[in-house]
């Protein structure tokens, strides 16, 4: 399937590792000119230099999108590549806190990363796309929006106003060609879910060494009909189709890619 990307340019935010790196190369190899964001100067480079030595087009664009003025220049470095047609808002942080360790402070803070910094880069992105009559919006959602575990309470009510946002921003978008959409993770395996279960792992029973402590983490921390983590490029195939013309009809709406996790039938 052709994904009739070739012309279009994306910037995927928190691209620099997991997830949005995933995102960028998918969208890279659908023929899409790539604009890689990070914090991290040198990661960031590398995931466009691994884009461009596979064949395809990235450049890089460095900044704090948690503060106004560095997300201001984000956007504005991007735009002096070109025209975004794509904004992928990957961008987010955890902390695997309880109830009585997460304080305001810690909800403020993530409140500001994981919802606000995406609403800096639709502001700054989406008007001239509107302008255009085309463009797509994807925020990366999760199954906790939905479904909230005990631990990290600020984390998950985090996730539940990025959904409520994207449809917010669809019902805004009426009619101009944008569409605003969520696709909504399960427990993928990166780096991060990795660290994590292993060092939970042992206190709870499920093992000492990685082969071990892998299935029964997914059996008690994530029951889904696949039995396993999901896997990055897995994400990035949901957020490849709906930057498509094939998803122009899909608006507000919520792609699940968690093997089943969420026991929803809408």
């Amino acid at each position: 399937m052709n994904l009739n990307l070739t012309g279009k340019r994306a910037l995927v935010t928190g691209s620099s590792l997991g997830l949005g790196e995933a995102t960028a190369k998918l969208l890279a190899d659908e023929g899409a000119e790539v604009v890689v964001h990070g914090r991290d100067k040198e990661r960031t480079e590398k995931v466009a230099q691994d884009i461009r030595e596979a064949g395809g087009s990235a450049a890089t664009v460095v900044g704090d999108l948690a503060e106004d003025a560095a997300a201001a220049e984000v956007a504005r470095a991007a735009l002096a590549i070109g025209p975004i047609d794509i904004l992928v808002n990957n961008a987010g942080f955890y902390r695997h806190l309880s109830w009585t360790d997460a304080s305001p402070d810690e909800w403020r803070n993530t409140y500001n990363v994981n919802v606000v910094s995406g609403v800096r880069m639709i502001q700054h992105l989406v008007p001239a796309m509107r302008e255009r009559g085309w463009g797509r919006v994807i925020t990366i959602g999760g199954g906790l929006a939905s479904q909230p575990m005990n631990t990290h309470p600020q984390y998950n009510a985090t996730l539940a106003a990025r959904h409520n946002l994207a449809v917010s921003l669809a019902r805004e978008l009426k009619g101009t060609g944008v569409t605003s959409n969520v696709v909504s993770p399960g427990a993928i395996l990166v780096e991060a879910t990795q660290e994590l279960v292993t060092s939970i792992g042992p206190a709870r029973g499920w093992g000492d060494t990685w082969e071990e402590i892998r299935p029964n983490a997914v059996n008690a921390l994530i029951p889904n009909d696949q039995e396993r983590f999901g896997e990055p490029h897995e994400i990035a195939g949901a957020v490849a189709y709906l930057c498509s013309d094939y998803a122009q009809y899909i608006s507000g709406a919520t792609i699940r890619v968690d093997g089943g996790l969420i026991r929803s039938a809408f």
